[in-house]
């Protein structure tokens, strides 16, 4: 259970942040976002900040393949289950959302989908990432797709941390 309660659009004195919900996520609404209602001022600048890497300049495929590094590394089943249909709309296919674990040794990803993995992985678990590994990366990637990278994967890392903390349950159509 929740650590918080998932606030309703009926339970909240504030419908705004319910009809921006209802504009820019799909329904229904997910916990996060109904645990993150309390307070609407954080979850505008959350909401905001979140389209804001959807619409950067790293491609929508290399994107999931990190948010997706990042939730297994985090073992994040709830970020593991809602990034599966991105990346599958991403163009990336079922086998390659089941090998993300093992990116490393796996022949399912090309040079430039690994380098983005291994920089997920290393910023994930080590935070400072090696001179090799952003020179890997860097190779295949302009720099403001290399900014978006590392703020797709901080965002990322973070959000698994804020469903972890507050004990976010997986909706019941992702078990």
């Amino acid at each position: 259970m929740a650590r918080v309660k998932y606030l309703q659009r009926a339970d909240s004195p504030n419908q705004a942040i319910f009809d921006r919900l209802e504009r820019e996520r799909k329904l229904p609404t997910a916990n996060i976002f109904l645990a993150l209602t309390q307070t609407p001022e954080l979850l505008g600048g959350f909401l905001t900040y979140a389209n804001a890497l959807r619409s950067s300049p790293l491609s929508p495929r290399l994107r999931e393949l990190a948010i997706l590094t990042v939730g297994h590394l985090t073992k994040s089943r709830y970020e593991i289950a809602h990034h599966q249909s991105h990346g599958l709309k991403a163009g990336l296919t079922q086998a390659q959302l089941d090998a993300v674990p093992q990116f490393e040794s796996s022949a399912l990803y090309d040079a430039q989908e690994r380098a983005v993995m291994a920089f997920a992985k290393q910023s994930t678990l080590q935070v400072e990432v090696a001179p090799q590994t952003w020179r890997d990366v860097a190779a295949f990637l302009s720099q403001p797709e290399l900014i978006a990278l590392v703020l797709v994967v901080a965002w990322y890392n973070s959000g698994v941390r804020i469903m972890a903390g507050l004990d976010i349950e997986l909706e019941e159509g992702y078990h």
